[in-house]
């Protein structure tokens, strides 16, 4: 089922706020995803909100890391993205102070922070969504339905990016910062 490549660690790695709406569709996509049969190489984390436990899951070391994560883009609400950051973005973010809230997650800002440090990234995947909303000021619990309606069509594409990868050959061009 996931090709010939089962050596590649593979992280998942929901992110969002559960009381602000729709920021919470990273951790309901890894819920779902949970609920799967895996490979043991495969890493599947709902780290919501906690940046600083993303960046030290980071520096083990993955080949390939996929966030999942709501992701405004100006598009219609529930419309699921597959986006390939680029990483020389986040060589540049690295020459400022790299600064991660601790409530708060910025996948770029995790991600130079993780560079920072002298981490190494091979393939960098996100998942988003378009969000509807993200409650009112005091917050909400819950997905709005349009997105909540696609929270299975996401880990549908997650699940295909790891098919994907493990039957890859491995990549060969690399990310390295050196602090």
């Amino acid at each position: 089922m996931y090709g010939e490549d089962n050596n590649k660690r593979i992280l998942v790695a929901g992110i969002g706020n559960i009381f602000l709406g729709d920021d919470a569709f990273g951790c309901e996509v890894v819920k779902r995803l949970q609920q799967r049969s895996w490979p043991d190489n495969v890493r599947i984390v709902d780290f919501g909100i906690r940046g600083f436990d993303l960046a030290y899951a980071l520096l083990e070391g993955y080949n390939v890391t996929i966030f999942v994560d709501a992701t405004q883009r100006g598009q219609a609400p529930g419309t699921v993205y597959t986006i390939e950051p680029d990483i020389d973005e986040v060589a540049s973010v690295t020459e400022q102070t790299v600064q991660v809230e601790t409530h708060d997650m910025n996948p770029m800002k995790v991600l130079s922070m993780v560079a920072a440090m002298g981490g190494r990234f091979e393939k960098v995947l996100l998942v988003g969504c378009e969000p509807e909303t993200f409650g009112p000021e005091e917050g909400q619990l819950g997905l709005s339905a349009t997105v909540a309606g696609v929270v299975d069509k996401a880990a549908n594409v997650v699940e295909s990016l790891i098919e994907e990868a493990c039957a890859r050959a491995p990549v060969t061009a690399t990310f390295e910062h050196g602090g």
